[in-house]
């Protein structure tokens, strides 16, 4: 099977998988209005999977559609069997590789021990890796963080994975402690570079943190030739057309919100057909539509960069439904 990580050109970008936010619906959405040379998922738990009671819902975080190609499944959990179980499905999905989220500093993810907590379980997480790669042909990647708790952890934890030669190992520029709140480390690029020269030349090095957009990639490819890509996260949040040069205007970034709400409305009526046919065939699982109040969440995205924006948004947040929402939007 093709390495993807080996025909991105030198300088790609990658969405970073946001929980919540990087759905199939808003990775269209980021397809329109000029998308990154790769997609990750949102982050699915391999012990759900594993579960005749989760898989349903795994499947569903697991979905993907034509314009999200070439797009790479994140997974995370502490079980190594799980992972492998996972891993060997994926390859019949349409994903390009795996990669294993060992960065999430969310307290309920780390207290299961998945995520950021992998980095105080050294042992799980090469064993994790390597059932996750023994059991799927697709290219097995790493995104995480400097530590724990202290930055100077990544001279230990970075080799840890590096000695087992991912095809690709994305590093977020702080530790879990530091969550956000601080400047991403940019001055330790050279150093982790070194590291993985050193260990594992062979593994893509994607850095995450702080990144914005396009021009700002360029320039960092730029000054850190020796890494091979950049994640951008919250800077989609601050203009969806970050991975390109293009300048929105008040009408394309209404449209893109449109567009949104066309999304959510279609997907909406699909989840509730399926409900109607199971609760028809007296199936026991009801398939639900979706809930509105997480989207709201996006009307950021979309309303901040011109007058009036603010205030637009705050009526919008007032909605209760999409319709609400389309009818204040024709009123301006």
């Amino acid at each position: 099977m093709d390495n993807i990580w080996n025909k991105l050109l030198h300088g790609f970008t990658i969405l970073a998988p946001m929980e919540g936010v990087t759905d199939v619906i808003f990775r269209q959405v980021v397809a329109k209005a000029g998308r990154p040379d790769l997609f990750f998922t949102e982050f699915t738990n391999v012990s759900s999977f594993a579960s005749e009671k989760g898989r349903a819902n795994a499947l569903e975080r697991l979905e993907v559609v034509e314009s999200d190609a070439p797009i790479v499944a994140q997974i995370w959990g502490k079980n190594p069997e799980h992972f492998a179980e996972l891993a060997g499905a994926l390859e019949g999905l349409g994903f390009a590789g795996l990669d294993i989220n060992m960065g999430c500093p969310d307290r309920h993810v780390n207290a299961a021990g998945g995520g950021a907590a992998m980095i105080r379980t050294p042992e799980l997480a090469v064993e994790c890796l390597n059932q996750a790669r023994q059991a799927t042909k697709l290219p097995v990647s790493v995104k995480t963080r400097l530590g724990y708790t202290y930055v100077d952890e990544y001279r230990t934890w970075l080799p840890t994975l590096l000695k087992e030669h991912p095809a690709a190992l994305t590093v977020h520029l702080r530790t879990r402690k530091e969550m956000s709140k601080v400047p991403a480390h940019f001055e330790l690029i050279p150093e982790i570079a070194g590291l993985r020269k050193a260990f594992s030349p062979e593994t893509k090095l994607v850095i995450n943190g702080d990144i914005k957009g396009l021009a700002q990639a360029r320039e960092l490819t730029v000054k850190h030739p020796q890494v091979d890509g950049w994640m951008i996260g919250r800077g989609v949040f601050e203009n969806p057309y970050c991975f390109t040069d293009h300048q929105a205007t008040r009408a394309e970034l209404l449209n893109l919100l449109n567009y949104h709400l066309d999304l959510f409305d279609a997907k909406d009526a699909e989840l509730k057909l399926q409900r109607a046919q199971a609760l028809s065939e007296g199936g026991d699982m009801e398939v639900r539509g979706l809930a509105f109040e997480p989207l709201k969440r996006f009307f950021k995205v979309y309303l901040h960069s011109f007058p009036g924006a603010s205030d637009l948004r705050t009526k919008l947040m007032e909605c209760k439904n999409t319709v609400e929402v389309r009818r204040i939007l024709a009123e301006r």
